[in-house]
């Protein structure tokens, strides 16, 4: 990719995480069509995002006293400092006006405001509940499986009849075989998910029950 192709893709990042601190204030929820079911994601960070927001706003009252002999420099350090907490906000803010959304035959899988996977729901061939916490240090995207973490975990699993193709923040294109996803009510978002396939007249059998197997990627902690 050139680099020009990536500083494009990541202005438009900026431009929808700026666009969802707007929303969030108006409190709309972006691409929820009526008859769609949001899944929302976002608690599961809320405490992590607000807590470190008042560091930041704390940090930044202190570097403002320390140079307010200091004007240029001070100005300069002020516009930084209120950049990253409008980054951090806008991080929350994308989580909570994108949530991911159940159509009638999509499953719309959201990362905020970074990156999407479509599912149609006649690719699915499985859908659990599957709680897992997953090391920040470890890669997702291996051997066809993607985990869209929140929180450093995954709560619900969607293994695919057929692939499809997903595409990073940068344009890399990844074949996605299963997805890991995090909502806040898991067990709901499952329901919904079998019960909306089975009315599209497919099919994820239920797996209530099944055995967890741990996996490179995070342990499994339960089932159902």
């Amino acid at each position: 990719m050139s680099r020009r192709t990536a500083l494009r893709r990541l202005a438009a990042h900026e431009g929808r995480w700026l666009i969802s601190l707007g929303r969030w204030v108006a409190r709309q929820r972006i691409g929820v069509a009526p008859g769609d079911l949001a899944l929302g994601y976002a608690a599961a960070q809320g405490a992590l995002v607000y807590g470190l927001t008042f560091v930041c706003v704390v940090e930044t009252v202190g570097v403002s006293v320390l140079l307010a002999g200091l004007p240029g420099v001070h100005a300069v350090m002020l516009v930084i400092d209120v950049y990253t907490v409008l980054t951090i906000l806008g991080f929350q803010a994308a989580a909570v006006t994108r949530p991911h959304v159940l159509a009638a035959d999509t499953l719309w899988l959201r990362d905020g405001a970074r990156r999407e996977i479509r599912i149609p729901l006649e690719r699915i061939a499985a859908v659990r509940y599957d709680l897992r916490f997953v090391g920040a240090t470890e890669k997702d995207g291996d051997d066809g499986v993607v985990e869209l973490r929140v929180g450093g975990q995954t709560s619900v699993t969607v293994e695919l009849s057929e692939p499809v193709v997903a595409v990073r923040l940068l344009g890399k294109r990844e074949t996605v075989r299963t997805v890991r996803f995090h909502a806040d009510d898991a067990r709901a978002a499952v329901a919904a998910l079998r019960a909306r396939l089975t009315e599209a007249g497919g099919g994820a059998a239920p797996e209530t029950g099944r055995a967890a197997a741990p996996e490179t990627g995070g342990a499994a902690v339960r089932q159902g």
